[in-house]
C-alpha cells in the first residue's frame, strides 16, 4: 500500500518532491518553534546573514554498424555534394597565397576552388577557400621534386610547373562541412536536443541538402579528437580539483548485429558527470556501472567527492583508487537524497516522513542565508548555528528509529539511510566550500535523460564517447558563460595548429584569455592558417601543460 500510494501520486499529482511548508509548520507547531528558538538562541537571525553578504569564493561541488542482413540491398549513397552551383547560398570567400612562391618569382595565375558548407547566424552559407596557382618556368634537368599538387605543363615549346597554394590543415581534412556549420549541428543535438533526421528535414526545408549520414560521421570524427582537451582538463581535475561532485545516468547503446544479420537488443551503458569545482565540468561514457569503472575515472585523487549513496562508490572511499600510502578521498553524501526518502514516506501518509521534510529545510533556510559569504564566514556560521541543528536532527532520526516497528517500509527506509550516511550527512560543516546536496549534477544530466527521448539510442561505445566528450565542452561552455556553438567553431579552427602539451589551454575554463592572444583577423576567417601565440611569460595565470 505504501508503493500504490507514493506511484499514484507521481503518476496523477506531480513528480515533483514539493509539500506545503504551512501545513507542516501548523501540523509540527512545537517542533518548528522549537527549531526557531533555537536558532534565536543561536544568533542565527536572516538578517545579520544578508548584512555580512560578501563575494564567494568557487564552491566545490570507428565505423557505425548498418544492422542490416546482408540479403538486403544496400541504399546506393548521393555522394558528396557538389555546392558550386549554388550561387544562391550567401558566400564568404577566403584566398590562400603562397607567400615564399610569389617572392621567388612565380607568376600567379588563379585561383583553385574548393567549397565547404558553413553557417552564420541565421542561416547557411557557402564557404569558398580560394588558393593561388602559380606559374614557375622548368629548368631542365632539375630532380627537385615537385609537390603533390603540382603538375608540368607545356606552352610555347617550354615547359611550366603549375603549383598551388598548400591546403591549410584542417580538423577533417576531405569533410564538406566547414567548422561554423559542424559546431552549429552540434549544439543543435548535445544542447537543444535535436535528431540529426530533424535537422536533415530542417535545412531541406531552407533548401540544403545535407543528409543525416554525413552529420554523423563528422560529428563522430570531431567529438573523438577534441576528446584530447577534455583528457587534458581531467587531468587538471584529477591535481588540483578541491571536490568532484558526480552523478550518473543509463543510456542505450546499439549492438552490432549478428553474423547471419539479425540484430540484438539494445545493451544498457552509463554516461557518468562530475562537476570539478566551478572550473571544469566533463561527462565520461562508461560500458558498465561498476566499482572499477568509477575507480578508474577518479585514480590518484584525494580530495572531496560527493555523489549518492550507491554501493559502487564505497570502493573509492576505501581506497582502491589511491596509491599506497595516500589518504583515500573523503565521501560527501546529499542531503537532497535523504530528503527524498522522508518525502516518499510523507506523502504515503506517515508523520515522521512530514516532520523530517520540516527538518531538512529548516537547515536549508539556514544554510540558504549565508550563500552570499565567503568559505571562511560560511564555515564559522556553520560550526556555531548549522551544527546543533544537525545534532537534534540525528537524535531525532535515531530516537525515531528506535520506535519503528515495522523492519521494512518507507519509514525505516528514510531513517535507515540517515543513520548510516550520518558521517557522510555531516561532512559539509567541514569547509564551508562544500555544498550540502549534489543536486548540480543532476541538472547536468538532464541533457542526457532529455535527449535520449529524442534519438533513443547510440550507435556504438565509440558514438557514446565522442558524446560524452561534446556534452563535456557545452556544458563547460554553460559553466563559463560562453556561447557553445562560437566556441566549439573556433576551436575546431585552431586545434590542428595547437601543440598538444598545451590542449588544456583551450578548455572553456582558459578559452576567454588564449583567446585574446590570437590574431583576430585569423581567428575571424572560417578557414586558413592560424599563428599558435607563444607561452606567456606570466605563467602564474596560465594552466599547466596537459
Amino acid at each position: 500500500m505504501e508503493q500504490f500510494e507514493l506511484l499514484k501520486r507521481r503518476i496523477f499529482i506531480a513528480k515533483a518532491e514539493r509539500i506545503d511548508a504551512t501545513q507542516l509548520e501548523l501540523e509540527f507547531e512545537k517542533t518548528k518553534q522549537k527549531l526557531d528558538a533555537l536558532a534565536q538562541q543561536l544568533g542565527a537571525g536572516a538578517a545579520e546573514a544578508a548584512n555580512a553578504g560578501s563575494t564567494d569564493q568557487p564552491d566545490a561541488p570507428g565505423s557505425r554498424p548498418s544492422g542490416k542482413p546482408p540479403a538486403k540491398a544496400k541504399t546506393p549513397g548521393k555522394g558528396r555534394r557538389n555546392l558550386a552551383g549554388r550561387d544562391d547560398l550567401p558566400q564568404r570567400r577566403i584566398e590562400i597565397r603562397d607567400a615564399e612562391l610569389e617572392k621567388s618569382g612565380g607568376t600567379f595565375i588563379g585561383w583553385e576552388l574548393s567549397y565547404k558548407l558553413g553557417y552564420q547566424r541565421p542561416e547557411a552559407v557557402r564557404v569558398v577557400l580560394a588558393r593561388a596557382k602559380y606559374k614557375t618556368p622548368s629548368v631542365d634537368g632539375e630532380s627537385k621534386p615537385l609537390p603533390d599538387d603540382a603538375t608540368v605543363v607545356e606552352q610555347d615549346g617550354k615547359r611550366f610547373t603549375i603549383v598551388t597554394a598548400p591546403l591549410p590543415p584542417l580538423l577533417i581534412r576531405r569533410g564538406l562541412l566547414a567548422p561554423s556549420m559542424l559546431a552549429h549541428v552540434i549544439v543543435q543535438k548535445f544542447r537543444f536536443g535535436m535528431p540529426f533526421f530533424r535537422q536533415e528535414e530542417q535545412l531541406e526545408a531552407d533548401g540544403i541538402e545535407l543528409d543525416r549520414g554525413t552529420m554523423a560521421r563528422s560529428v563522430e570524427e570531431v567529438g573523438a579528437c577534441l576528446g584530447a582537451i577534455v583528457l587534458a582538463c581531467v587531468e587538471d581535475a584529477r591535481k588540483n580539483a578541491f571536490c568532484l561532485s558526480t552523478d550518473a545516468t543509463g543510456v542505450a547503446i546499439r549492438p552490432e548485429p549478428l553474423p547471419d544479420g539479425r540484430r540484438q537488443p539494445c545493451r544498457k551503458g552509463h554516461f557518468f558527470v562530475v562537476l570539478a569545482d566551478k572550473k571544469h565540468v566533463f561527462f565520461e561514457f562508461q560500458p558498465k556501472h561498476t566499482s572499477a569503472a568509477v575507480c578508474e575515472m577518479f585514480r590518484g585523487f584525494t580530495g572531496y567527492i560527493q555523489a549518492d549513496a550507491h554501493a559502487i562508490y564505497d570502493a573509492l572511499f576505501r581506497g582502491d583508487a589511491v596509491e599506497d600510502g595516500d589518504a583515500p578521498p573523503l565521501e560527501v553524501a546529499c542531503w537532497a537524497h535523504a530528503r527524498r526518502r522522508f518525502w516518499d514516506a510523507a506523502v504515503s501518509g506517515f508523520a515522521v516522513g512530514r516532520e523530517g521534510l520540516l527538518r531538512v529545510r529548516k537547515l536549508y533556510d539556514l544554510d540558504q542565508a549565508w550563500s552570499k559569504l565567503p568559505p571562511s564566514a560560511r564555515l564559522q556560521k556553520r560550526k556555531t548555528v548549522l551544527a546543533p541543528f544537525v545534532d537534534e536532527f540525528f537524535a531525532w532520526v535515531h530516537a525515531q528509529n528506535d520506535l519503528t516497528t515495522q523492519a521494512r517500509g518507507l519509514v525505516s527506509k528514510a531513517l535507515g539511510y540517515a543513520i548510516r550516511q550520518e558521517l557522510a550527512l555531516r561532512r559539509f560543516l567541514d569547509d564551508g566550500r562544500l555544498r550540502m546536496d549534489n543536486n548540480n549534477s543532476e541538472n547536468a544530466l538532464r541533457v542526457v535523460a532529455t535527449g535520449r527521448k529524442s534519438w533513443l539510442f547510440f550507435g556504438s561505445d565509440d558514438h557514446a564517447e565522442a558524446a560524452a566528450n561534446l556534452y563535456s565542452l557545452i556544458a563547460s561552455c554553460k559553466l563559463h558563460r560562453l556561447d557553445p556553438e562560437r566556441y566549439l567553431a573556433e576551436v575546431i579552427r585552431v586545434m590542428p595548429y595547437w601543440p598538444r602539451a598545451r590542449y588544456l589551454e583551450l578548455a572553456p575554463a582558459y578559452w576567454a584569455q588564449t583567446r585574446s592572444r590570437l590574431d583576430p583577423v585569423e581567428l575571424e576567417a572560417e578557414l586558413g592558417f592560424v599563428t599558435v601565440p607563444p607561452v606567456p611569460l606570466d605563467t602564474a595565470e596560465q594552466p599547466s601543460p596537459g
